[in-house]
């Protein structure tokens, strides 16, 4: 059994896409359709740059979509289809898309605002995140609340049984960071993002975001979505805009949705869109399933051949 799985934030590099345009024209026709729903060049932002403003939250976003979407479109096109999909954070977006949940075109103005709302909702400077690595997330979690001294930090992206994301105000972050060192953690890591993801600091961005999302006009998903909030398979609508809502100041339970897809039966994952970043934390949770992943031409090939289309 095939999954599905899309990036968040943090897979973006200038030029992704472009092999897979030149290449494909289910992909070209997407990236056109992007750029419409966009209101401008949003393939020159993934082609060329520049990458300062590639790495603005509010283009990031669509951009990423983008390029997932088009990824996932090309291996329709040649009979790889999904039984199940996932996304991490925005990647849950993309999994909706490719699930027909809602139109792409509504994904690309949807995940823009919830860029702009995310980014605005926390001063730049004011809120930072670091991965915690070789500790635990109930030591992670302990060592977050007895650094919190009354500001925000907590756990935003169990990703494996050893990295943890924090999130919150910068000042709480570094002293969660010093914590959970002292309690055995090997090393804490600052990520370069510019707001503090899926943590309480979010809540102003998902009151935003929340009656735009329930005014999508969504359909019952033609495959499940395992969401990140409960790691539970979304079969209607209602639901999984719900899980959409909720995500955007709750943590990514993601080591729990790869596991769920493990139990419901999945063998081989594909990793649709830039990057191999969940590639790897799949090859750490569920070490002896099949990981591939599909971001650009070469990669059809081996994936073709491993699964015999």
């Amino acid at each position: 059994m095939i999954a599905f799985l899309f990036p968040g934030q943090g897979s973006q590099k200038v030029g992704m896409g472009k092999d897979l345009v030149e290449a494909f024209p289910e992909a070209r026709r997407t990236f056109e359709e992007a750029d419409a729903a966009f209101g401008g060049p949003l393939s020159g932002l993934c082609f060329e740059g520049p990458e300062d403003q590639l790495m603005l939250t509010e283009h990031t976003q669509p951009a990423i979509l983008t390029v997932s979407t088009a990824a996932a479109r090309v291996l329709a096109s040649k009979g790889i289809t999904p039984a199940l999909v996932a996304g991490h954070s925005l990647g849950e977006y993309s999994a909706h898309v490719t699930a027909g949940t809602f139109p792409f075109e509504e994904a690309v103005r949807v995940v823009r605002r919830r860029g702009r709302y995310m980014q605005e909702a926390v001063p730049v400077g004011q809120g930072a995140m670091a991965a915690i690595l070789g500790l635990d997330a109930a030591l992670v979690k302990q060592a977050c609340e007895e650094a919190a001294n009354g500001e925000v930090v907590s756990p935003a992206n169990i990703n494996s049984a050893d990295q943890v994301v924090i999130a919150g105000a910068t000042a709480a972050v570094q002293r969660a960071s010093e914590r959970a060192k002292a309690l055995g953690a090997r090393r804490a890591i600052p990520l370069p993002v510019s707001a503090p993801f899926h943590c309480a600091m979010m809540k102003p961005a998902e009151d935003r975001l929340a009656p735009e999302l329930r005014a999508l006009a969504a359909l019952t998903p033609r495959v499940p979505v395992v969401a990140n909030v409960d790691a539970e398979p979304k079969r209607d609508a209602a639901a999984s805009i719900e899980a959409l809502v909720k995500q955007v100041s709750a943590p990514v339970l993601w080591e729990q949705v790869v596991r769920r897809l493990a139990s419901e039966g999945v063998t081989t994952y594909v990793e649709v869109g830039p990057g191999r970043v969940l590639s790897g934390l799949v090859k750490k949770i569920h070490k002896d399933a099949r990981v591939f992943s599909f971001g650009a031409p070469e990669d059809l090939a081996p994936l073709e051949d491993a699964l015999h289309v």
